[in-house]
């Protein structure tokens, strides 16, 4: 005899109530009916405001009994490790704990202080309270820093996938997952929609003490040492601070707006963007208007929009990113080890704004995003 509708929903409420958070498949593997079924229950219990609804997972409304997801049956605890202080990842997170969620896993956040080393011992922490898998974005300040990693992380014996770092290729940790921006398309989004408006001396200006930091160097040195209608161009550190390599060069740490007037630059691209609103004021003061005398192309696309004058930027998928990287790592702690390692790229877009015109005055192109 078929339950009464009624009762069923009693019964899913009760469940997710007892628990906080719950599985559909798990919800009707239990009530011995299909999961759109359950679906269907679910959802006139949300329109009631009795439960709250995501991808796959249900969970209570009531604040007292919401617990964690780590009380899901079969749950996964999922440990995360990123830098502390770091913006660019905030949102690299969000789409991380999204994917999580959705498939009933528990997300364990760790925060790295800024010395070298200091990821391996909260890896290990995670893994003597049961961590299953790992996301991992470690800072490396220098290239050093990240091969001395390299065998530590090549050794972990759970599912382990990187985010916004891709190790050395050859190197022992060179077979981990990885998902990544690709910067190098980054970085020529910003060169050719500088170039399409006319500037042909372009001033780059990064940092250096991250894995996207000497990507985005390389890249842009790459780029406009081999680009045709580029009549000169020079890079620098953005500010003193934010270099780790070196030795550097008296132009790689020279002032901007000196390096500007010598390489006679009508456009810089900046890195980050964090940076380039300190720059873009810099400027000001010195005397130079964005964009009537310069154009302005930040990298990263974490508060450019928030500027006086909005600045256009490169925007990697960071939300993205994240959720690429939580679902790669969700797919491995499911099929355990048979698939090859994989290495997932995402393409950033430009958003163009109001910090970029043409070298003649006329008005640029004006659209949100190439």
């Amino acid at each position: 005899m078929r339950e009464p509708v009624d009762r069923r929903r009693q019964r899913i409420l009760a469940a997710v109530q007892a628990r906080g958070a719950a599985r559909v498949r798990d919800l009707a593997d239990e009530l011995q009916v299909s999961v759109v079924t359950v679906r269907r229950d679910v959802e006139e219990l949300t329109r009631e405001g009795r439960l709250r609804r995501g991808h796959g997972v249900v969970r209570s409304t009531l604040p007292a009994q919401e617990i964690s997801s780590d009380d899901l049956p079969g749950g996964d605890r999922v440990a995360v490790v990123v830098p502390e202080r770091h913006s660019y990842l905030t949102e690299t997170l969000h789409g991380a704990r999204t994917a999580l969620e959705e498939a009933g896993m528990r997300m364990a956040l760790h925060i790295a202080p800024q010395v070298a080393g200091a990821e391996r011992p909260l890896v290990e922490r995670a893994l003597a309270d049961g961590a299953r898998g790992l996301l991992l974005a470690p800072r490396w300040h220098t290239l050093a820093t990240e091969l001395a990693d390299h065998d530590w992380l090549a050794a972990l014996e759970v599912p382990t996938v990187l985010m916004e770092r891709r190790p050395r290729r050859g190197s022992s940790a060179h077979t981990l997952d990885s998902v990544c921006s690709d910067h190098w398309y980054g970085a020529h989004l910003a060169v050719e929609h500088l170039v399409g408006l006319g500037h042909r001396r372009i001033v780059f200006a990064t940092r250096e003490d991250s894995p996207t930091a000497r990507t985005l160097r390389a890249a842009f040195t790459g780029i406009a040492g081999a680009h045709p209608l580029l009549e000169e161009w020079a890079w620098a550190l953005i500010s003193k601070q934010a270099g780790r390599e070196g030795p550097y060069t008296a132009e790689e740490t020279a002032d901007l707006p000196r390096l500007l007037r010598r390489v006679g630059g009508t456009a810089v691209v900046l890195h980050s963007d964090v940076d380039a609103l300190m720059v873009v004021q810099r400027l000001a003061d010195d005397g130079v208007r964005v964009p009537e005398d310069c154009s302005v192309v930040a990298y990263d696309d974490v508060v450019a929009a928030l500027a006086t004058s909005p600045l256009t930027a490169v925007s990697p998928p960071k939300a993205e990113v994240g959720r690429a990287a939580a679902e790669l790592l969700t797919q491995r702690l499911r099929e355990g080890g048979r698939q090859p390692a994989r290495r997932v790229e995402l393409l950033p877009r430009l958003m163009v704004r109001g910090s970029t015109r043409r070298v003649d005055g006329a008005a640029g192109d004006v659209t949100s995003d190439q």
